[in-house]
């Protein structure tokens, strides 16, 4: 929605220089302040955005200031959408709508009146009982709720994103100089309590979308120290497409991400709708862990083989309704045991995985799936934890390993399992 941009300089209307305060009115100045002091202290603390807007609001009525509407739209770092706009109004609340990545998204945006303040840099006001040609979409909007007085500023943040808040008013009078004057003053404030909130909320984001759940919330606790570790128990998935290079050879580099995410699609929900989490994206393939929950066991094996099942049902839906541009198949290896958790790595570069024995353990069982021609087979160690009667495929050494490992094929889906080798 709203254009990412690199630190750039700020036109001097956005900064903050103490001359704010010139122009508020007499006796306005202490419940100013006291606006401030509440943005950067318990402001800056609330649990959802949307109460800042409304508290905002509420506080600003409060000393005089006729609010009606107030909405705010900032740009983001999200993987599904650009931006968020938050809208309160006096007799609705809050309201939130986000903004999808894209050429729409990006049209409305260069049409909206938050481009123009962005561009001059300056407060757009607008007085919306003046009929003639209306410059905005928004405006017939505002006039046939009764909205006298519309008013748009713009919020730079450090990070060179450009946003945005408004303002509206029913007021006959629409907002006077000393409402604009109280408006300039908190603003400064508002800008860095928003942006101090957005960047918490980019950061566990985005650390969620690259290592995962649980890793990020153990990275943002602390565990960020190289050796930093604890041993846990889990069920441990490795899977990977079948003959994906040569699936891929005469594709563009774009058509081979479109296969990846497609193959992942089918993976990845049924893994963390069981509690799994996934890891690593290895290429072609993926490394997700189910850990034991506390003294469970056996939760963890029945969430992993219940998601390798749905997800090669899946994988076989998507087959199905064409959504590859050929057929497409997995191979899955269930494995359970025990892993070094944390941090691996070199200087200021480490990476948040797991390590050990039954790690590599789970690696070379997976080179199994295409020589003995099964989509999901599992360790002894792994069937060790389930009910029922799984299949034997006979003991195989696996490399590195001195002893052979039984493996096992789940025989209840057999009949599945073998049309997905069809």
């Amino acid at each position: 929605m709203l254009e990412r941009r690199p630190p750039q300089p700020v036109p001097p209307t956005a900064l903050a220089d103490g001359s704010e305060a010139d122009d508020v009115p007499f006796g306005a100045l202490q419940p100013c302040v006291a606006i401030r002091d509440w943005l950067l202290s318990e402001g800056a603390r609330l649990p959802q955005a949307d109460d800042l807007l409304a508290g905002l609001a509420e506080r600003l009525n409060r000393i005089g200031v006729p609010i009606d509407r107030a909405s705010t739209a900032i740009d983001t770092l999200h993987s599904e959408y650009s931006g968020i706009g938050r809208v309160w109004t006096r007799e609705a609340g809050s309201t939130v709508r986000l903004f999808p990545h894209g050429e729409v998204s990006e049209r409305a945006y260069h049409e909206s009146p938050f481009f123009t303040v962005h561009e001059s840099g300056e407060w757009l006001l607008l007085d919306l009982t003046r009929a003639g040609e209306d410059p905005y979409s928004i405006v017939p909007e505002l006039r046939a709720a009764g909205y006298t007085h519309y008013v748009v500023a713009p919020l730079f943040f450090t990070n060179g994103t450009r946003n945005g808040i408004t303002f509206a008013t029913r007021s006959p009078e629409g907002f006077r100089d000393e409402d604009i004057a109280i408006l300039r003053f908190v603003m400064p404030a508002l800008a860095a309590v928003m942006e101090m909130r957005l960047v918490n909320k980019q950061l566990d984001h985005v650390l969620r979308i690259y290592v995962g759940d649980e890793p990020h919330r153990a990275i943002l606790s602390g565990d960020i120290r190289r050796g930093q570790v604890k041993r846990i128990r889990s069920a441990i998935l490795f899977a990977d497409m079948r003959d994906y290079t040569r699936i891929s050879a005469d594709m563009t580099p774009e058509e081979a991400v479109d296969l990846l995410n497609v193959f992942f699609d089918c993976l990845v929900p049924p893994i963390e709708r069981e509690g799994g989490e996934v890891l690593k994206y290895l290429g072609d393939g993926l490394l997700a862990i189910f850990r034991e929950p506390g003294d469970d066991l056996g939760g963890a094996a029945k969430g992993a083989l219940t998601a390798a099942e749905s997800a090669l049902a899946a994988l076989d839906e998507a087959n199905a309704l064409h959504l590859f541009s050929v057929p497409v198949t997995a191979g899955i290896a269930l494995h359970h045991g025990e892993a070094a958790y944390g941090n691996v790595g070199s200087g200021q570069r480490l990476d948040f995985t797991v390590i050990g024995r039954d790690v590599n353990l789970a690696s070379r069982l997976s080179r199994l799936n295409r020589l003995l021609g099964e989509p999901l087979l599992m360790s002894k160690p792994f069937v060790d934890f389930l009910w029922g009667d799984p299949e034997h495929c006979g003991e195989h050494q696996l490399d590195g390993f001195d002893e052979p490992m039984a493996v096992y094929k789940p025989k209840a889906k057999a009949a599945v399992l073998e049309r997905l080798r069809a």
